[in-house]
């Protein structure tokens, strides 16, 4: 069973381990996995905002590989976008694989544009003199499909898990905020495709390295 730890120890062994891959001139890749609406994404800015300039770091995200929205739309997956099987993940994992050789000038990640419902491409620099990378998403400790050979290309995995009806509530929000009314907000939140997405990414648990609870804690710098 992986050590529960609160934010603050979790920051801290960020900042030991960034900067003993700095100090000895290696890459660390960290990755930080979760259930939707968690807190992920706030507690990843937390994260790199607490590394100042002592390292040089870089953060991405595995959003940046959702399948186009047309082509879901034409695919009838439109409703279960946010599944393992609406991103490329086979493109997620050469990305990690490009960032492990560290043998390119720089590397170009994607991010995902809620505005646009796309990702779009080389949004993010990541050049080789980045010695510690942090990548976060949902599906990084899946057994199944090209998920699974996620995990052997991150030195940690830490899962962040937080307090559920915050969760939902968080998630319920992010749809309405994107158009949803808010009885179909809510019911994507507690019974659609990110409820069943839920369970599956917290049953990923017991195999990461380290359990972040972010339970009443606050981002002040997000």
């Amino acid at each position: 069973m992986p050590e529960v730890v609160g934010v603050e120890e979790a920051l801290a062994r960020a900042s030991r381990l960034s900067l003993a891959a700095s100090a000895g001139g290696e890459r660390f890749v960290l990755g930080l996995v979760g259930p939707p609406g968690v807190g992920k994404s706030t507690f990843a800015r937390a994260l790199m905002e607490s590394l100042g300039g002592q390292v040089c770091a870089a953060l991405f995200a595995m959003d940046g590989f959702h399948l186009a929205h047309e082509v879901l739309s034409a695919r009838g997956d439109v409703d279960c976008k946010g599944a393992p099987e609406t991103f490329d993940a086979e493109g997620y994992v050469n990305l990690l694989r490009r960032l492990r050789a560290r043998d390119e000038e720089v590397v170009w990640a994607p991010v995902y544009e809620r505005s646009l419902h796309n990702g779009v491409a080389g949004a993010v620099e990541l050049p080789a003199s980045v010695s510690f990378l942090v990548t976060e998403g949902n599906y990084l400790l899946l057994d199944s499909g090209a998920w699974v050979k996620v995990r052997g290309l991150l030195d940690e995995v830490w899962f962040v898990q937080g307090d559920e009806s915050v969760r939902v509530q968080r998630l319920a929000q992010r749809h309405q905020l994107h158009g949803r009314s808010a009885e179909a907000a809510l019911e994507r939140a507690t019974r659609g495709v990110d409820a069943q997405n839920a369970v599956l990414v917290t049953a990923t648990r017991d195999r990461a390295d380290l359990v972040v609870d972010v339970r009443g804690w606050e981002c002040t710098v997000c």
